[in-house]
């Protein structure tokens, strides 16, 4: 390793005694939490009752091994980091999740998913090890060698059995530059068809396709964004100014070409935060022309939502319409592709919400416990990102989209609001496994209960 490395690796063990002092420094009586002052987190968290784990010394790429394709990387270390250490390698991680502010940590923990997800799994499939600082308060390293029943059960855990302090990921080579097809279809069932086709060969119209994922504007307007990497130089777009990359996408029939640079690929929806930088006014171009382009990102219109939501302020404007407030319905929902059709057309007729994502995705290997879709099998990630009129319950729209998944055999991510029974939930996200788990490491509950952080803490 360089110099520079070992640099980093002695900054990342002066990280972790930090973490440990601090761990140490938290009330027995207290629960253990991270300090961080950002999140991707999108559902309402209780006020905590201690100061917060020190991770400021888990935020650095570690080491890059090139030959071994291979990174080291602290828990907390953004994929805006990562990315800019393996680029220059001609390598990057095996799923990219689409917001510069993910974690590498938080993607492990809490899923992640990105156009290579139909043949690269989900990012803790490429974790070859990694140290987690459990509710116990003990370093414990994790693989499918060693403690594997916490290495097995720790995606989709949320941080209730512990912290990743490090970890060693797979990486895989990647060209400078990728070429996009975008495939105009007028019928949900023709593209799923389509991409049904592509996820079992890897191909479109005999070229390889490295990246799939789609939008869906309506029922008979609907993309698939087929991409693969070259190593061909010409120009490229540009979508981190005026022009805005998911509207690129639109065309009246037929095939629409593009090409990005490997960098703006891995980074087109950020800009934008897909497209909810319209809710802020962005995508107006009046005000688009004077907003800096630094902070045309996904973080800071999330702190934008958050000072939002932290006022009401959407509220207060809905009353000064005479209009009813609005609920918030920000989810990312698997759905067997089979029935992905029947999903979609539920969806459109019952959810006031346009544009929807679309990404395909199979596991790579084995069923992870916390988060049993079947492996060997295709799957949609369907992603939908705003609000629509409160109804009669609390909640109504995102529990009536969670019955929906649920009757069709699918999953919902944790990030964001759940409603689930506790019965309902231990059902879906490995209740026996993860009590066991639970008790093992972290036996005085110092962390919260899952069930707890993804449907209680409101």
């Amino acid at each position: 390793m360089s110099t520079p490395a070992i640099d980093a690796r002695t900054a990342h063990a002066a990280g972790v005694e930090r973490l440990l002092e601090s761990y140490r420094a938290v009330p027995p009586s207290a629960s253990v939490r991270l300090a961080k002052h950002t999140s991707n987190l999108f559902r309402s968290r209780a006020k905590p009752n201690a100061p917060g784990l020190d991770t400021s010394g888990l935020t650095r790429v570690i080491a890059v091994d090139p030959e071994a394709r291979t990174a080291d990387v602290g828990g907390m270390c953004t994929y805006e980091d990562l990315v800019a250490a393996t680029l220059p390698h001609g390598l990057a991680p095996l799923v990219v999740p689409q917001l510069k502010t993910i974690t590498l940590g938080g993607a492990v923990t809490g899923l992640g998913i990105e156009s290579t997800s139909f043949r690269n799994g989900l990012p803790h499939e490429s974790v070859l090890e990694l140290d987690i600082l459990t509710g116990a308060g003990e370093l414990v390293r994790a693989s499918p060698l060693e403690h594997e029943d916490l290495f097995r059960a720790f995606p989709n855990s949320y941080g209730t059995l512990g912290y990743a302090v490090r970890l060693r990921i797979e990486l895989e080579p990647v060209e400078r530059f990728v070429a996009l097809r975008h495939l105009r279809y007028h019928s949900l069932s023709d593209l799923v068809a389509a991409m049904d086709r592509i996820v079992a060969t890897g191909t479109l119209g005999g070229e390889r396709v490295d990246y799939l994922d789609g939008v869906v504007f309506s029922a008979d307007e609907s993309y698939l964004c087929a991409a693969t990497q070259t190593a061909a130089t010409g120009p490229v777009s540009d979508y981190t100014g005026r022009q805005i990359y998911y509207r690129s996408i639109q065309h009246d029939d037929g095939i629409k070409n593009d090409r990005l640079t490997i960098a703006d690929y891995l980074w087109r929806w950020d800009t934008d935060w897909f497209w909810c930088s319209a809710a802020f006014g962005a995508q107006n171009p009046r005000i688009r022309r004077f907003w800096p382009r630094t902070l045309r990102r996904s973080s800071f219109y999330s702190r934008l939502m958050r000072y939002e939501q932290r006022f009401h302020i959407g509220d207060r404007i809905e009353r000064l319409g005479h209009r009813p407030p609005r609920e918030r319905v920000v989810q990312d929902v698997e759905v067997p592709i089979e029935r992905s059709v029947d999903f979609l057309d539920w969806f459109l007729a019952t959810v006031p919400i346009e544009p929807i994502w679309l990404c395909p995705l199979r596991l790579r290997g084995d069923v992870w416990p916390l988060y049993p879709i079947q492996p060997q099998r295709t799957y949609v990630n369907v992603g939908f990102w705003s609000t629509v009129p409160v109804g009669s319950t609390d909640g109504e729209t995102n529990r009536l989209i969670e019955r929906k998944v649920t009757e069709l055999h699918g999953h919902k991510s944790l990030y964001s609001d759940s409603y689930y029974s506790r019965e309902d939930f231990c059902e879906l996200y490995g209740g026996e496994t993860y009590r066991s788990v639970k008790q093992r490491y972290d036996p005085d509950s110092r962390l919260l209960d899952l069930y707890a952080k993804a449907v209680q803490r409101r």
